[in-house]
């Protein structure tokens, strides 16, 4: 996918990301603090920081962070909602040219986002900004398609109506993550999350998403009739619930 399509492609859906996108499991930062002695004094690179959601877990650890962020108006939603961290920067700049100087961070991070980077000039990239022995962790929240009913209809309206989802559905890339690494051993750990859901909120986390066709697309209202249709079928006291697994890979790159 052209690099500027993948950078583009979220500026009309900011708000509803902010709102309606998952977060992370606490468990990630205990875990990297278990195996990769993450400490509040490491300074870390968080690209495609985006709106800040993982960001702000860093941030809430301590950590010094570099938000690279290409999109100019994630990065606006961003700085806005990390305004209160003295310790956040906010970078223009990309994963293949984050703009950092060279062995300056201890950690690069990427969370929900390394699907749409150019992996080998990434990881030229990272393994460039990163200061010898320093970590790279690639987390995505892996949305579950079949453990329920209502996932599963879920799933059949995005392959329906979505503009590229088979294409661009990150799943992907996590069979080849080992790209980013290689030859540089990593590991992976697995967590699960939730996230439960109003209409209201189901309708802004399914438009949340880049391949949702928006308002004037002829896709975009029959998409959320059969969207009202699902959720009227399946909720359970007004909700229904998507499940996660949050899958962490990080190793040395060097």
């Amino acid at each position: 996918m052209p690099a500027s399509n993948a950078t583009s492609r979220f500026s009309d859906r900011v708000e509803n990301y902010v709102r309606y996108r998952p977060g992370y499991p606490a468990e990630v930062l205990v875990c990297l603090k278990k195996e990769c002695g993450l400490e509040a004094s490491h300074v870390v690179a968080d690209i495609a920081s985006g709106t800040g959601i993982w960001t702000r877990m860093l941030l809430e650890n301590g950590n010094p962070v570099f938000g690279v962020e290409p999109n100019a108006e994630m990065r606006q939603a961003g700085e806005r909602l990390l305004a209160e961290f003295p310790k956040f920067a906010s970078v223009a700049g990309t994963a293949e040219a984050t703009t950092l100087a060279g062995a300056s961070v201890d950690f690069v991070t990427a969370a929900q986002a390394a699907h749409w980077f150019d992996r080998a000039r990434a990881r030229r990239e990272f393994a460039r900004i990163l200061k010898p022995g320093g970590w790279l962790v690639l987390l995505w929240n892996e949305r579950l398609t079949d453990g329920t009913a209502f996932l599963r209809n879920y799933e059949q309206l995005l392959l329906t109506y979505g503009t590229d989802y088979e294409e661009v559905r990150h799943e992907r890339t996590t069979a080849s993550v080992n790209e980013f690494f290689d030859p540089a051993p990593f590991q992976e750990r697995v967590f699960a999350l939730r996230q439960e859901f109003d209409y209201a909120g189901l309708e802004g986390r399914l438009l949340s998403s880049s391949y949702a066709p928006g308002q004037g697309h002829p896709r975009h209202d029959p998409m959320l009739q059969e969207l009202r249709h699902i959720f009227e079928m399946h909720a359970s006291t007004g909700r229904v619930a998507f499940d996660y697994k949050t899958r962490v890979y990080f190793g040395r790159l060097q």
